[in-house]
């Protein structure tokens, strides 16, 4: 096969016919690699390039796509067990891995998507995205203060966006601007596009290594052909354009993170029983010769279990909703778009309080030398508790049982 030239990358495409276990065994050993040396890098802040480029390489990200696109075929539910392995491995490569996801993820189910033609080149060729519509501007959540001054042939870009999860890693950037009269346009550049500056400034006690720092805009051309006005949707309805069917459009963004907290749950049972079979010893007064035969031990080590199988299981469950809601049209995709919100926001709750809770009881499975900081588990919990900020877990219950209660929607801010 021949390389693609899509600009800020060029690689050539996966070969042969992928399939979701394909690409799955295909990454084992390269997953494996970043398990063992996610300590390491997050002490030192070593971002793991090569590895991720071998993720990218396998076709990661064309799980979800149709065989007939040059996917693999899989559905959401193989594309969530896939980003729960990554997270296992180090859930900072797959918070940095969201903006693609979800891009590839919009391309398999939205054939109306601004732009999805070349989307879909990119990521068969391995192109990695990133993007936000974050700023630090002073201004109300989701205010977009970074501007766009109209030229000949395009607009150029000035501002500065933060939480631009996996910027470092990618080969695109995308986010919003707005044009000197008010409107609101979407638009996506190659990284290397000379004024774009990606800065490793993200400083947070857990997810440090996610590279959700500043991108710099200044004064990027951007031509009109990578330029998309952001039209009407589910916070910008209009009479001749009332948006989607299905207007919650962050469920699987949502199903992502929940995702990240299920595969830090099953990172924490591996370290658990590592420890108590490699490290442990019976505190003095046990009954047990060795901490495998521990009875509290066990119990623990049981609990972590129930929590890791418990996020997984919920998360899965929030994946056959989502995939429920491809192809309907009207009020039927509506109905359908608003269980899979919820069915999204129940997960997001017990996925991260099982993730804290495995994180936490971790620690109960040893003594004083489990906390050695040569160790690095820490990091687990403070990993879950980072992703769990970005959007509280008390609204999603709240939503939840307003639905259950008297069958009020949720919100449709891309946050359900």
């Amino acid at each position: 096969m021949t390389a693609l030239d899509i600009g800020a990358h060029s690689v050539a495409p996966p070969s042969g016919i992928l399939t979701p276990q394909g690409i799955r065994t295909a990454i084992a050993p390269i997953l494996a690699r970043i398990a063992e040396s996610a300590r390491v890098r997050e002490e030192t802040r070593d971002f793991a390039f090569d590895d991720v480029r071998a993720l990218a390489d396998h076709g990661v990200a064309l799980t979800g796509i149709s065989r007939e696109e040059g996917g693999a075929g899989g559905s959401v539910r193989d594309v969530v067990e896939v980003i729960i392995d990554i997270a296992r491995a180090d859930s900072n490569v797959a918070q940095a891995l969201r903006g693609t996801f979800l891009l590839a993820n919009q391309v398999a189910g939205r054939p109306d998507l601004p732009f999805r033609d070349v989307s879909l080149a990119r990521l068969r060729s391995g192109a990695l995205f990133a993007g936000t519509a974050n700023e630090r501007n002073g201004g109300a959540g989701g205010s977009v203060a970074t501007t766009a001054t109209r030229t000949d042939d395009g607009y150029v870009i000035n501002g500065r966006k933060y939480y631009s999860t996996g910027g470092l890693y990618a080969s695109y950037f995308s986010a919003q601007a707005r044009t000197d009269d008010g409107a609101v346009l979407r638009f996506t550049v190659p990284t290397d596009r000379p004024g774009v500056e990606r800065l490793d400034d993200f400083d947070a006690i857990g997810q440090r290594l996610t590279q959700s720092g500043t991108t710099i805009l200044d004064g990027v051309h951007v031509s009109d052909d990578e330029v998309a006005l952001a039209g009407a949707g589910p916070d910008n309805p209009s009479l001749d354009n009332p948006g989607p069917d299905n207007p919650w459009q962050g469920a699987f963004a949502q199903l992502y993170l929940a995702a990240v907290q299920a595969g830090i749950a099953a990172r924490a049972l591996d370290d658990a029983t590592w420890f108590v079979r490699e490290k442990a010893r019976p505190i003095k007064h046990s009954t047990a010769e060795k901490s495998v035969d521990d009875p509290y031990v066990r119990v623990t080590v049981g609990e972590i279990a129930a929590r890791a199988q418990a996020a997984r299981g919920v998360v899965l469950l929030g994946a056959d909703a989502v995939a429920d809601v491809r192809g309907r049209t009207g009020d039927d995709a509506r109905r359908a778009g608003a269980v899979a919100a919820v069915s999204v926001a129940q997960a997001g709750v017990v996925a991260i309080e099982s993730s804290l809770r495995a994180a936490e009881l971790l620690f109960d499975v040893g003594g004083a030398s489990i906390t050695d900081r040569d160790l690095g588990f820490d990091r687990h919990w403070r990993n879950a508790r980072t992703a769990a900020n970005h959007n509280p877990r008390q609204w999603k219950a709240a939503v939840a049982g307003a639905w259950h209660l008297t069958g009020e929607e949720p919100p449709t801010t891309g946050l359900f």
